[in-house]
Formats: C-alpha cells, sequence, structure tokens
C-alpha cells in the first residue's frame, strides 16, 4: 500500500479533486455566516461528518446489513456466482431508482448518466472507490471476524455502486479511512447490537480502538488522533448544546489532555491513566442534561455550530464531484440515510431546510454561477423555509441559523442586485429573474413578512400580517444599479474634474457627452432589464427616468458651482440638458400612464432644470461663499481674540470690525449681481448675516457667570456676651499695636485711592463696548438692505416676510433676533463685570473691611472713594450708549454686597442697636454715589427703588431685640400657616432663598444673629442651638 499523507488525493485517478467549501471564493464573495471552529479546518470537518454518518447508518443496508457489523476477506468465493453474497440488492444498499423525488420538486435536471450505470468492480485493492466492499458478507472464517485482511486484487463482475460506497465516493474518504472506521464499530459493538447511535462517543472510541499500528507512520497517527481530540474539545468545551460551568473538573482535565496531545500523541493503550481520565471526563460531559436528570442520549456533536459544519458537509456530498453543478439522481436515498444522523447531530425538520437552501445557494455560487437550476432550487427550499420560519415557539439555535444563512444570501444576491448593469448583461440578464425572487422570500422571512399573534386571548386564525412590498426592494435596486451606472461612466470619463476645472469650455463638452451617455443607459435599461423587472415593479422604467434625472442633475450642480457668468457654452449645455430632461419624462409619462394617480407621484420626485432655478442656485452658491468668510472670521476671533481695544478712539475688538466689513462688503456686491434679485434672496442673505451676528454675540458673552464671583454665605451663630470684654482685652494686649497699625494704613489709603479695576474687568468693558458697536452698525445694514429691496419687483414667496409686512410695519427688522441678542448679552456682560468689580477687584476695601470689628472704626468712606475712582475709569473706557446700563449694574451689585455685610458679613461682624444711625447714614452716601455718577446715568428714582430693599434691612436694625424676636415669631408661623406662637411650640429655621427684606424670616434671623446682646445670644441659644462665635 503506497504511503499516504494526511489529505490524501482521491486513489481513483479519473475523479477530480474537488476544492472543499471553495474556500477561496466563499471568503472574497459569500460570507460564511455560520461560526467558525477553532483549529479545525473544513477537511477535519468532512472526515468528521462520514463517520458519523457510516456510524448513524451501520445497520442500513449496504453499510453492514441487518446483522452485527462484521469484516470478512474478500478472498472467500462462498458466495451465489456473482461476487456479492447476498441474495439482491437491496440488502446491499444498492441505488436502482433513476428518478429523484427531490430533483423533481426542486426542478433539478436528471443526470446523463444513468445511476444503474454508476458501476463498482467487485476487485480488490485500493484501484477505485468500489474496488472493495468491506460490508459484504464474503465469509473468509469465523476465526477472523475480530480482524480485518486487506483483500488480494481479484477480478470479479461489476455491479452498481451501493449508497454507502456513493456517499464515501463523495465524501473522498480512502478506502483507508473507511476500514477503520469499521474496525472500530466492530469492535465498539461486540454483544451491542442494537445500540444506537446517539448513545455512542464516536472520537472516543475510535481513540480507544485504533492504535498507531494501523496507520502508514506515526505522523498520520498524531494527525488524525488531534483531530478527533480537538472535535471532543470543540463538542464537550467550545460549543456544548449545554451551558459548561467554567470550573467544572471534567472540563478542566479535558482541556488539559487536548493541549497536550497538541506536541505529542497521547498514550491510548488500555492501561494509560491518561485514557481512563479522557474518558471518564468526555462520558461525564457528554451525558450531562440541562434539568440534570439522567438522560438517554449523549451530547458531543449537536452543539451550534459544530453540528451545522457537520451536517454541512453530509449535505455537500450530494453535488457529482464530476460536475458540480449538478446533484446526483440518488440523492433521495443519500438524504434518506442523512436523516439518521439527526438525532446525534441534534438537527430538525426545519433546519435541515435551511441547511439545504444554504448549500444550494452556496454551490451556485462556487461553481461560477453557471447553472440557474441551482438558484431556483434554492429559492425552491425557501418557501418551505418561510413556512418553517412562521411556526411559533421556535428553538433559538434555529433562528440564529436562519438569521445568518438569510442574511449571508441576501447579501450576496443584494450586491449584485444593487449594480446589476455592472454584473448582468444581454447574454445572461435572465439570472436577474431567478435572483430577485430568492432576495425578496428572504427579506420576508427575516421580518416583513411576519405573522403576529395579537395575545393569546384572541381567536385561531384571527393575526396579523405585515407584508413587505416587494415593490420598495426592486425600486431601491433600479436607484441604486443606475446610480452606481452612471457614476461610473462618470469616473471613465473624468467629467467630474472636467466638470470643476477652470476651463468652462471644456467642462460643457463633457457634460454635453455625459448628457448622451446618460440617454444611452436610459435606453439600455428600457430595452433590457425594465422587462423583467416590471413583474414586481410595474413603474421600473419611470423610476429609472427619475434615477438618471437626479444624477445627472447633481453632477450638473458641481458643473454650475464654478460658473461665475453666463457664457455661449453654458446656454449649450442648458439647451442639450434640456433635451434630456424631455426625454427622461417622456418615459416616465409612458410606464405611469396605467398608474392609479397618472404618474403624478413620480413625476414629482423630478426637480426640473430650469434655468431660473439654476441661476439661483448659483446665487446661493455665491452667498454661501460669502457666508463662510464670516464664518471663519468668527473661527479666528474665538481663537485669538484677546478684547483689547483697537485704539484709545475705537474701544472695542477688532474682530467685530473685521466682521462688519465682511457683511456690508457681502451685501453691496450682492446687489451689484447683473440680474433680477428677489426678496427671498435678500431675505436668505439677511437670515445668514443675522446667524453669524447671533454666532458672535454668544462668543462675545460667554464670559462666565456673576455666581463665581458671589463669596459663600457663612454659617450662622450667635455673638457671644462677652464680647466687648474680649475687645478690651485685645486692646490691652500688645498685639493691639499691629490691628491700629492695619487701621491707620487703611485710613491712609482711603485719602489716597486709586482705582482696583483689574485688567480683567476692564476687558470686560472692551466686550460691552463691542456689542454695542455691532448694535449701531446692524442698523445701518439694515437700512442698506431695505432700500434695495424697495427697488425690486420680484416679490417673496413666503407670507410671513412679504413685503406687504414691511409697508405696514415701519419698525420691521432684518435683523430683529440678532438685535435682541445684543441686548441681552449686554445685560449679561454688565452683571458679570458689576460683580466682578464690586466683589473680587474691591473686595479688600468693601467686602473684607466694611465694619470689620467695629462698626464705628470702620465705616464705608474709603470703600466710597475707591468706588468713585473705578466708576469714573469705567466712563472713560465705555461708549456713551453702554455706560448708563454698565453704572446701573454696579449699583446692584454695590447694594447686593453691602446687603451681604449686614447679614452675611461672618463672625468679624458684630453690630448693636447703637450703629444703625450710622450704618443709615453710609447707605445714604453709597446711594450718594450713584445719584452724582456722571450726568443723568442714572435717575435719582432709580436709585431710590433699588435701595428699598437694603432700607429695609436697616430698618430691621434700627429696632429692638424684642421686637425683632416677635416679628420672627410671627412671621414664621405665618410661613408655616399655624397664625399663632403656642407656648413651647418649637420654630423651624426658616430657608435662606437670597432674596432678603424686611418682611423675610430669614433676614430677621440673620439680624438677630449679627445683634449682640443677651437677648438675642439666649433667643437663638434657646430655638436654634446655635452655636458661639470662636
Amino acid at each position: 500500500m503506497s504511503h499516504h499523507k494526511r489529505r490524501e488525493s482521491l486513489p481513483s485517478p479519473h475523479i477530480a479533486s474537488r476544492p472543499d467549501y471553495h474556500e477561496a471564493v466563499l471568503e472574497e464573495d459569500l460570507a460564511w455566516s455560520l461560526g467558525k471552529l477553532a483549529g479545525i479546518d473544513r477537511h477535519d470537518i468532512r472526515e468528521t461528518a462520514y463517520e458519523v454518518f457510516f456510524t448513524a447508518c451501520r445497520s442500513s443496508p449496504g453499510f453492514g446489513g441487518r446483522n452485527p457489523l462484521t469484516f470478512y476477506s474478500s478472498n472467500n468465493q462462498e458466495n451465489n456466482g456473482d461476487g456479492l453474497g447476498i441474495n439482491g440488492p437491496k440488502q446491499y444498499g444498492v441505488v436502482m431508482s433513476p428518478t429523484s423525488r427531490v430533483k423533481r420538486a426542486l426542478g433539478l435536471k436528471t443526470l446523463k448518466r444513468s445511476p444503474s450505470k454508476r458501476m463498482a468492480s467487485g476487485m480488490g485493492g485500493s484501484g477505485s472507490f468500489g474496488g472493495s466492499n468491506p460490508s459484504s458478507p464474503i465469509a473468509h472464517g469465523s476465526q477472523l471476524a475480530l480482524s480485518f485482511t486487506v483483500p488480494h486484487p481479484m477480478r470479479s463482475p461489476r455491479r452498481p455502486m451501493t449508497s454507502a460506497e456513493i456517499m464515501r465516493q463523495q465524501m473522498r474518504v480512502t478506502e483507508q479511512s473507511d476500514i477503520r472506521l469499521r474496525k472500530t464499530l466492530l469492535r465498539t459493538l461486540i454483544g451491542q447490537v442494537g445500540r444506537r447511535a446517539e448513545t455512542i462517543i464516536l472520537p472516543l472510541e475510535l481513540l480507544r480502538h485504533l492504535k498507531p499500528a494501523e496507520f502508514n507512520d506515526s505522523r498520520e497517527y498524531h494527525l488524525w488522533q488531534k483531530r478527533q481530540l480537538k472535535i471532543l474539545e470543540a463538542g464537550l468545551l467550545l460549543h456544548p448544546p449545554i451551558p459548561l460551568d467554567k470550573s467544572n473538573t471534567f472540563a478542566m482535565r479535558l482541556r488539559d489532555i487536548v493541549l497536550s496531545g497538541e506536541k505529542k500523541p497521547i498514550d491510548t493503550g488500555k492501561n494509560s491513566d491518561t485514557m481512563r481520565t479522557l474518558c471518564d471526563c468526555v462520558i461525564a460531559l457528554s451525558w450531562r442534561s440541562a434539568s440534570g436528570t439522567p438522560t438517554d442520549v449523549c451530547h458531543w456533536a449537536d452543539g451550534f455550530p459544530l453540528n451545522i459544519h457537520l451536517y454541512i458537509a453530509l449535505l455537500q456530498s450530494a453535488f457529482d464531484i464530476r460536475d458540480e453543478t449538478l446533484v446526483l439522481d440518488e440523492v433521495d436515498e443519500l438524504f434518506e440515510l442523512i436523516k439518521k444522523t439527526w438525532s446525534t447531530l441534534g438537527i430538525t425538520r426545519p433546519m435541515h431546510n435551511v441547511c439545504f437552501t444554504w448549500v444550494l445557494f452556496q454551490q451556485y455560487v462556487v461553481t461560477a454561477q453557471i447553472e440557474p437550476d441551482l438558484l431556483c432550487a434554492s429559492h425552491a427550499m425557501l418557501v418551505e423555509v418561510a413556512n418553517d420560519a412562521k411556526r411559533p415557539n421556535r428553538e433559538p439555535t434555529y433562528v440564529k441559523i436562519l438569521s445568518s444563512v438569510l442574511t449571508s444570501m441576501k447579501g450576496w444576491a443584494e450586491k449584485r442586485l444593487l449594480n446589476y448593469h455592472n454584473y448582468f448583461h444581454p447574454r445572461n440578464v435572465g439570472q436577474v429573474e431567478n435572483l430577485l425572487p430568492l432576495v425578496l422570500t428572504a427579506s420576508n422571512i427575516l421580518g416583513k413578512d411576519v405573522i403576529i399573534t395579537e395575545g393569546a386571548e384572541q381567536e385561531e386564525g384571527d393575526q396579523v400580517t405585515l407584508v413587505d412590498s416587494s415593490g420598495d426592494g426592486v425600486d431601491h435596486y433600479i436607484r441604486s444599479s443606475l446610480k452606481n451606472a452612471f457614476y461610473k461612466i462618470v469616473e471613465s470619463g473624468n467629467i467630474v474634474k472636467s466638470a470643476i476645472s477652470e476651463e468652462k469650455q471644456d467642462a460643457s463638452e463633457a457634460l454635453l457627452q455625459l448628457a448622451k451617455e446618460t440617454e444611452d443607459l436610459a435606453l439600455k435599461e428600457r430595452e433590457s432589464f425594465s422587462p423583467i423587472l416590471k413583474r414586481w415593479h410595474p413603474t421600473a422604467v419611470a423610476v429609472a427616468a427619475v434615477t438618471l434625472h437626479s444624477c445627472y442633475g447633481s453632477v450638473l450642480k458641481q458643473y454650475l458651482g464654478g460658473v461665475s457668468m453666463l457664457t455661449t457654452e453654458t446656454v449649450g449645455l442648458f439647451q442639450r440638458t434640456g433635451k434630456l430632461e424631455k426625454f427622461l419624462v417622456q418615459m416616465v409619462v409612458e410606464d405611469s400612464a396605467e398608474c392609479a394617480d397618472g404618474g403624478k407621484a413620480i413625476v414629482r420626485e423630478m426637480v426640473p432644470y430650469e434655468v431660473d432655478s439654476i441661476i439661483l442656485n448659483l446665487l446661493k452658491n455665491w452667498m454661501d461663499e460669502k457666508l463662510k468668510k464670516g464664518k471663519e472670521c468668527i473661527q479666528r476671533a474665538k481663537e485669538t481674540e484677546t478684547w483689547n481695544p483697537k485704539s484709545k478712539s475705537d474701544p472695542y475688538a477688532q474682530s467685530a470690525v473685521d466682521l462688519m466689513m465682511l457683511a456690508q462688503e457681502t451685501a453691496n456686491d450682492f446687489f451689484e449681481i447683473p440680474i433680477e434679485i428677489s426678496e427671498d434672496s435678500i431675505l436668505d442673505l439677511a437670515y445668514g448675516l443675522e446667524s453669524q451676528f447671533q454666532d458672535y454675540v454668544t462668543f462675545v458673552a460667554s464670559c462666565g457667570s456673576k455666581q463665581s464671583y458671589i463669596p459663600t454665605l457663612p454659617a450662622l451663630t450667635r455673638c457671644n456676651r462677652d464680647s466687648k470684654f474680649l475687645k478690651l482685652w485685645k486692646k490691652a494686649s500688645p498685639c493691639n499695636i499691629g490691628a491700629e497699625e492695619l487701621h491707620k494704613s487703611r485710613v491712609n489709603e482711603g485719602y489716597h485711592p486709586r482705582p482696583s479695576t483689574s485688567r480683567g474687568t476692564q476687558r470686560l468693558y472692551i466686550r460691552l463696548n463691542t456689542l454695542h458697536y455691532l448694535l449701531f452698525h446692524l442698523h445701518s445694514l439694515d437700512k442698506i438692505l431695505s432700500i434695495s429691496l424697495s427697488q425690486r419687483i420680484v416679490p417673496s414667496t413666503r407670507k410671513h416676510f412679504a413685503t406687504s409686512l414691511r409697508s405696514n410695519n415701519t419698525s420691521y427688522s432684518y435683523f430683529e433676533l440678532a438685535c435682541s441678542s445684543i441686548q441681552e448679552a449686554s445685560k449679561h456682560v454688565s452683571d458679570v463685570a458689576a460683580h466682578r468689580l464690586i466683589f473680587l477687584d474691591s473686595k479688600s476695601v468693601f467686602y473684607d473691611s466694611l465694619y470689620v470689628d467695629d462698626v464705628a472704626n470702620a465705616r464705608i468712606r474709603p470703600a466710597l472713594r475707591i468706588l468713585k475712582q473705578n466708576l469714573t475709569l469705567m466712563t472713560s473706557i465705555l461708549t456713551d450708549c453702554a455706560q448708563a446700563l454698565a453704572i446701573r449694574e454696579v449699583m446692584k451689585a454695590s447694594f447686593k454686597a453691602y446687603l451681604m455685610v449686614l447679614l452675611a458679613g461672618g463672625s468679624s461682624r458684630v453690630f448693636y442697636w447703637s450703629d444703625h444711625a450710622m450704618i443709615e447714614e453710609d447707605f445714604k452716601g453709597l446711594k450718594r454715589v450713584f445719584c452724582t455718577c456722571g450726568e443723568g446715568l442714572i435717575a435719582e428714582e432709580v436709585v431710590e427703588r433699588e435701595a428699598k430693599i437694603v432700607e429695609g434691612v436697616i430698618t430691621l436694625m434700627g429696632q429692638f431685640t424684642e421686637q425683632l424676636v416677635e416679628d420672627f415669631n410671627t412671621l414664621t408661623c405665618e410661613t408655616c400657616g399655624s397664625g399663632v406662637v403656642d407656648s413651647g411650640q418649637k420654630l423651624a429655621m426658616p430657608p435662606t432663598t437670597g432674596k432678603w427684606n424686611r418682611s423675610d424670616p430669614n433676614t430677621i434671623l440673620r439680624v438677630l444673629c449679627h445683634r449682640n446682646d443677651s437677648v438675642a445670644n439666649q433667643f437663638l441659644k434657646r430655638t436654634f442651638h446655635l452655636a458661639k462665635r470662636r
């Protein structure tokens, strides 16, 4: 016997070696969608599939007869003279029927050679697959019942091949491998003739009974053993049908054995500990059940996707290895035998239908799509699959297989249908007729044609069907394919490059040529493809015309994007474009004449190639380009603006000047364009400019929040009764010298005040000036647009912005929203600048110093001097129109800071009833600063209105403590809803709202917390248990 490698070639010289699954074709084109098996190639799958198949069919005729599987020598002549040794071909599993029900149902043609002519010689040896029939009961002697002797070559009459022989030939299994398999089954089933196939763990039995001596060399044995171990690993560890716990001891031991078998063969002898461990692990893992109860079926090959890989390998045997486009006439008998593997592989009838559909479709693909019968057969099987898919209670594995197979099939087919002009030509255009129904059926099964049962309470048959319109899918294919074909023409002629080139004459010629080829493509579609597509889409020609119309229009727009003026070439192009458009519209009208709406719906999809429309588009492109420069200016400002004034005479940002110059230049250039401009175009320009102004205003106003400058309110505490004693003690201490020195320095600073306005605050003033600069020039720009509009004769089609609206409303502005945004931004920036000036820049002389330790020695006069200096600097920086708002916000921030000193000054501030007069006098001085600031910038009544809340709080500080306590109790009870204070009633701590006034309980409480007398101290201690100050 000749030396064999692992992947042996077929011994018969006239049988071509079939590329397994046509792997290269599949990987490049048809996606394998049923999962991967790590470490197991397709040859391993095929060999294991044959072993499973043979084991399942061992009791069938041709595989061992109805008697126990026994091997005999072919030298025994005790036969009936024909070398067969049985009374009739039926017992041998000889295929005699020339007609296949499966092929007839699927529309597959019968092979030219009759199955009765598929003959096997009775000679021995390895000259052909049929050279030896080990299953033939030719007795060589009873003493050889447990052994196998290689038959000696001898001639015997030719006979029809059995199913076993056909399957071995189709699966490309060598005679030596077949002998080893039969020998293993013989040894395994001694005394167990009736044992079911699904109870046999075949790889384990093969490992137990086959020894290295039965292989050509150690390398061949090692490869064979690794395959068996990998199959066990895949079926029991990687893809078990029943979930496996990672901590399973048997699984870990089995994994170790598989790893150890990678480098060298494991010992499978009877006395081998490794073999005993392997047997224990495999048996324990394969005889598990989901519920934990005993089971009569082992699970080693029925986990997904291992079972599907094996089963598809079996189904592949249905194709003739001499002509792979043909299905064997013996397919019925083979499928009946393959069905016996269902129990072992966990296959059901629905799974079989899906897998067979996939095999037919895959074979059509890998055989270069030369046999359309295979595609039709695949579609016929899809009908069965569709029926299976509608059944309730489908298994999750089946759903996964179904989805994967149909998705892969649909993906392959749609790749061609979405570009059928590239894949099909007049000689094979008929394939579209076969491919389309398959894709549409697959789409319906995947979810578009699903029967939904609306609740269990409905009567049987009361269902709702969601049906996918096949016309929608075909519509998509037509549009996609024509777009691809059109742009292929564009790319081949470099038309796009020519269309956007600077040489407009060359560009016009390129567009003229494209118009001619577009018309030719429309004619080809109407004559070749539309007659087929109209079976599923009644207006296929109209859809094609609309698609080409749109495609040409898109290229035309690219060309016109670079046109700055109308020329002779451009006019000629418009005329040819009009001719093409008329031709395409005529196609649409003729094809949609019988539609219910007369084709109005599809005609509406065609955007006319109107010269006016093209000019307006050109105008719009021009505006977009101009507006783009404005956006770039804004982006540049966001990256580089420092908010320094342009000059002393122009105290605003340079970026605002640049933006406004661009806007005015755009408006002037717009009205110099030598065409009639409608009001709609003016509105579009104004809207674009306004959007840019709003974006810039948002950028100017992005200066933070005033809350970031307001100090956190300190916790409420009560004053100590002995605070005066401590104060006298501190005056007597040596440290008092430092305090007096500090006080003198503060007083001296008051006599030589300097502005405390920081650079950051001054930049906020520049922001404010910038906003008012924009507001002023927006009014000027609005006048330019209004004057130009009055000279136009084309009215607006937008009712909201019609000319009549402007004539009836003289205050109407094109930039009303932008002006409103500027007003809001000015208020925000002024507010932030005021809080920064008071709470940050003036903090040391205002919030940190005013009334600290003692009211009499920490009056407001130094702070007022600094405030006046800051206001003077502010008015010198701000433009006249920005001053009033800015000073008003500073006044509000000053009053807020003064309130915080009185009510939230912390432990460093203590007030007596007697301090009321000084505090009242100080606040009058603060009001006087704003009343006298500038020339009427703030009216006195405005100051008085804003000062009411502070004056109310100062009034509270002039009340006796007993009155404050009584008012607090009354207001607190009214807030709680009780109305009257009961003896012993516990009052709730009033919340801090920040809206302080003399009627607010929290405000009164804060006055009490800063009042240094025994009544306030006891009340706060008894009522709220407030802590003493430290």
